[in-house]
């Protein structure tokens, strides 16, 4: 029997989970906006908490590991790395795009989806403007084109919609129902990032021992960070 603490901090969504052997057990997350430095911590100790769970009857900790929001990411591998140096149990990295994946797979009848065979998906983060960050997959929540960032106009993803269909979804794909047209063009709402669905895809990847290296791992930011401009030199410099 494996308990596993997992946390998902690249978006907005504030999200902790506790999962047994793949299956989630609870969850605990807020959509109200960054308040990660705040949230997070007492979110894993609430969870924790009601299932009268401590930290060193965890087997791992899994973490978002990104794309997504550059402080997000920065606190929640901070606080996953501590749990699990602490605890000498490994770290689990787990892509929000392939999780976003799981959750349409797993709410396929929810979400009015007949079937997603010779479909493609394509989970988008919003990246401000018309940027997003985004990947392939298939129906089997296989990676089939890398993690990349992508301005979208008319001619996005063209050659993959002659094709097949295309299912797309995430914050950042709202913004493109006006642009992207195409008939084989599918978009579907309510979609966004949860720790409740990296589970399995932790599950796996822990039965794999893919672990991060404790020591050298880094969130994947994919883009650098850029620190915004002050409004006012203080220094008068």
């Amino acid at each position: 029997m494996a308990y596993f603490l997992l946390i998902e901090s690249s978006t907005s969504v504030c999200s902790v989970a506790l999962a047994k052997d793949g299956e989630l057990v609870d969850l605990q997350e807020s959509s109200e906006g960054q308040n990660h430095a705040k949230l997070l911590a007492e979110f894993v100790n609430e969870v924790l908490k009601r299932q009268n769970i401590t930290s060193d009857q965890l087997s791992a900790v899994a973490i978002s590991e990104g794309p997504g929001s550059y402080t997000g990411l920065r606190i929640g591998v901070s606080l996953a790395k501590g749990i699990c140096y602490a605890n000498q149990i490994p770290l689990i990295p787990v892509s929000p795009l392939q999780s976003m994946c799981e959750q349409v797979i797993v709410r396929q009848a929810e979400l009015g989806i007949e079937s997603l065979e010779n479909t493609l998906l394509i989970p988008m983060m919003d990246a401000r403007r018309m940027e997003v960050y985004t990947a392939s997959y298939d129906s089997g929540n296989h990676l089939i084109k890398p993690v990349s960032a992508e301005i979208i106009d008319e001619q996005s993803f063209l050659a993959d919609l002659e094709k097949q269909k295309v299912l797309f979804f995430g914050n950042g794909a709202d913004k493109c129902k006006d642009v992207i047209k195409h008939a084989n063009a599918a978009f579907v709402s309510d979609i966004h990032t949860s720790a409740q669905f990296m589970c399995k895809l932790a599950w796996k990847a822990f039965q794999k021992e893919q672990f991060a290296d404790l020591a050298y791992f880094e969130p994947f930011y994919l883009k650098d960070f850029i620190a915004g401009k002050p409004k006012k030199n203080m220094l008068n410099i």
